[in-house]
């Protein structure tokens, strides 16, 4: 398999966690993909994904798979038995759906602050920009942490007391905050916690490590 990942970005890293958390960061080859100078706009990386975007799992057969819960969703098929997704129906319901509320609420959501509402990533790629559009979801952001915090304060993890892809998605959401100079934390001691948690695993330290020697 081929990993096309940009190393610090917010999603790229969401897989590369995963990759690890299911030990098979030594099963692809990682390419890095620059997206500040454009690459990702490329006729030849349109061919894997016209959306233009990384991360980019390209399967042996070819296959390319683009969103990073549909190539979660691959990795935990491949490689059982730690299931990101879930083991029983209700978990997997419930991890999906806080999945999807923390990448639209904090994900998403801070991505529009920082391409809307900064410089991120340079005029010749910010060609458009609605700042009070980022503001809001800025907004949103602040409130979906809020909300996050008070699940924290009476469990260990985003679901229920087990690690998921819903906490994956949640780190992704606090890093990229800090890229847009954001500071989502203070006040917050049940996600400081949680983080420091996420932090002390193998996984979250190796997706750095690993994209320093690339």
């Amino acid at each position: 398999m081929r990993f096309y990942d940009c190393a610090g970005f917010p999603n790229p890293d969401r897989v590369r966690i995963a990759l690890a958390e299911k030990g098979l960061l030594d099963s692809v080859e990682i390419i890095q993909v620059d997206v500040a100078g454009g690459e990702h706009r490329s006729a030849e990386f349109l061919k894997r994904n016209p959306s233009a975007t990384v991360p980019v799992l390209e399967l042996d057969d070819g296959t390319a798979l683009s969103e990073c819960t549909a190539i979660t969703e691959y990795l935990d098929t491949r490689n059982p038995p730690l299931l990101l997704t879930g083991e029983t129906p209700r978990r997997r319901g419930l991890i999906h759906m806080a999945q999807r509320q923390l990448e639209r609420g904090l994900l998403d959501a801070i991505g529009a602050y920082f391409h809307h509402a900064t410089a991120g990533l340079g005029p010749a790629l910010e060609t458009y920009q609605i700042p009070e559009w980022g503001e809001h979801n800025l907004q949103i952001a602040a409130r979906t942490v809020q909300k996050l915090d008070e699940t924290l304060a009476w469990q260990g993890y985003v679901v229920d007391d087990e690690f998921s892809m819903a906490d994956i998605t949640a780190f992704a959401g606090f890093s990229f905050a800090e890229i847009a100079g954001v500071d989502l934390m203070s006040g917050n001691t049940n996600i400081k916690r949680w983080h420091g948690k996420l932090l002390s695993r193998p996984s979250f330290s190796k997706k750095t490590d690993d994209a320093d020697q690339r």
